[in-house]
């Protein structure tokens, strides 16, 4: 039985899980949180300064260090990175915590929607981000609620969630 008193977000980086969180959270009364930025703040730095200082396994530790941390929470909305939800223990940590969202975009929407800033560092090689994108799709497709989030609104989405959670 999915526990329906916590939404974990997950998809793609750009699939829009953070302003997904923020609305939903407002619209539920609950507490909303971007696991990215709890990470930055707790490491003191950004998720591209992570990587380069630091590399992937740190910043995935710190990860899943954060994640087991709002485990004991409830009414909360949580975005997670892309790259959350690949990790087994992390998946099955979300789906016996609450109901995981996928929000699911394209290829093509993610790089519509990404910046080229560098502030994405899984992102600054488009053919690599490709594969990678591809990699993570069979990862995704374990959440509980399936949305189709390339030409949904923000409060559409919100909307299918609430529909799914029997909150409207």
């Amino acid at each position: 039985m999915v526990q329906k008193d916590k939404i974990y977000l997950v998809g793609f980086m750009a699939a829009g899980k953070t302003t997904t969180a923020s609305t939903l959270g407002n619209r539920l009364g609950w507490t909303a949180v971007d696991l990215d930025t709890r990470i930055e703040l707790q490491e003191q730095q950004s998720i591209s300064e992570i990587f380069a200082t630091h590399g992937e396994r740190h910043f995935r530790a710190a990860e899943k260090r954060a994640l087991t941390e709002l485990l004991a929470q409830r009414h909360t909305v949580i975005a997670t990175g892309g790259g959350t939800f690949v990790s087994i223990e992390n998946r099955e940590l979300i789906n016996n915590d609450g109901c995981s969202a996928w929000l699911d975009v394209s290829l093509n929407t993610v790089v519509e929607r990404l910046p080229l800033d560098g502030t994405r560092p899984l992102a600054a090689e488009r053919d690599s981000m490709a594969l990678l994108y591809a990699a993570r799709l069979s990862a995704y497709k374990h959440a509980h609620l399936h949305l189709k989030a390339d030409r949904a609104t923000t409060d559409e989405l919100v909307s299918q969630i609430v529909t799914y959670l029997g909150e409207d």
